[in-house]
């Protein structure tokens, strides 16, 4: 019989292998505070993210870039018109010309009933024209906000009668509301900025209201009001950054209307008498009959840079419309 000698085995390859330790990563240590960016510079952040973002699509209209680029080079000539020409161009007793001097190499333009040029008119006529635009525009969309917050925001039967009040001032001719302020008041810049900015805001309410009711019935404004937000924190800091963007777009497109109306209340003689401006310019020019007599250089040159910057802004106007609002699909 054989016997089965037992196989000896090396204790050695029986003991379990030791586990080799696994290194564990560093923990990153947690930001001392002051290396955490403060709420002010992340405000910024968003506010430069927010404008590159904007200027990257105003880039793709043509027609705004046309527009921008026209109201620069206006703004250029207009901001330096003091060393272009000088304050003297309006002097009626320093006139360097005759009167009515047809277009030449020294007067480009001509001159007007006092020997003044009228290229250099035109330059200094164009700082007037833009301030009160920008300013009427400015204080009509400042109404016309104002007015559509509060009015969305509270509703009911204050709204109502707020709505009614605007309705009337939006049927009333806006032009014939700023002749009577211009009239009964003293002839100045600041009446014209006046009579433009507290007559053409209905418009503005209106569209800012709807917008504001739209933005309240979100989610967030309800959250806002149950943890204690009041009536001022919610219209300023939930709803007016909301309703900017239209209010922007309204301001570019006001600017032109506002243009046309001073030109118009200074041509119908209302506006200061003491500046030039291009409604100015062509109000002289039909007092010294340029109409009748065929001096044409005298009507065309304000007439043309009114239409022209009333044009460029409603360019950047619609550009900017339909950069906030793409659904409207103005055209490029």
């Amino acid at each position: 019989m054989t016997s089965t000698e037992p196989t000896s085995t090396d204790p050695s390859s029986t003991e379990p292998t030791p586990a080799q330790p696994v290194p564990t990563p560093p923990v990153p240590s947690p930001p001392t505070p002051s290396a955490l960016p403060s709420a002010a510079a992340l405000r910024w952040e968003r506010r430069r993210t927010s404008a590159a973002r904007f200027w990257k699509a105003y880039r793709t209209h043509r027609a705004g870039l046309y527009g921008l680029a026209g109201l620069a080079l206006i703004a250029v000539l207009a901001l330096t018109a003091p060393l272009l020409v000088g304050a003297d161009v309006q002097s009626v007793t320093q006139a360097p010309g005759t009167a009515l001097e047809a277009p030449s190499a020294e007067f480009p333009l001509g001159t007007d009933q006092f020997g003044r040029s009228l290229l250099g008119l035109l330059i200094w006529g164009a700082r007037i024209s833009l301030l009160v635009g920008l300013l009427a525009a400015a204080l009509s969309v400042a109404i016309g906000t104002l007015v559509g917050i509060i009015a969305g925001h509270y509703g009911g039967w204050f709204s109502t009668v707020v709505m009614r009040i605007t309705d009337w001032f939006l049927v009333m001719p806006t032009l014939v509301l700023a002749i009577v302020l211009a009239t009964v008041m003293s002839r100045s810049m600041w009446t014209v900025v006046l009579a433009i900015g507290v007559t053409s805001w209905p418009t503005t309410a209106r569209l800012v209201r709807a917008q504001t009711i739209a933005v309240e019935s979100r989610p967030y404004i309800e959250r806002a009001t149950a943890l204690g937000g009041g009536h001022g924190h919610v219209m300023s800091k939930h709803v007016l950054p909301n309703v900017m963007p239209l209010v922007l777009a309204q301001t570019t497109l006001g600017i032109s209307t506002a243009i046309l109306t001073e030109a118009t209340l200074a041509f119908l003689g209302l506006g200061d008498p003491t500046v030039v401006s291009w409604g100015g310019m062509l109000q002289d020019a039909r007092e010294a009959g340029a109409v009748s007599s065929g001096h044409w250089w005298y009507l065309a040159p304000p007439g043309i840079a009114i239409a022209l910057v009333a044009l460029a802004f409603t360019l950047c106007g619609r550009a900017v419309e339909s950069v906030l609002n793409p659904k409207l699909g103005v055209g490029r």
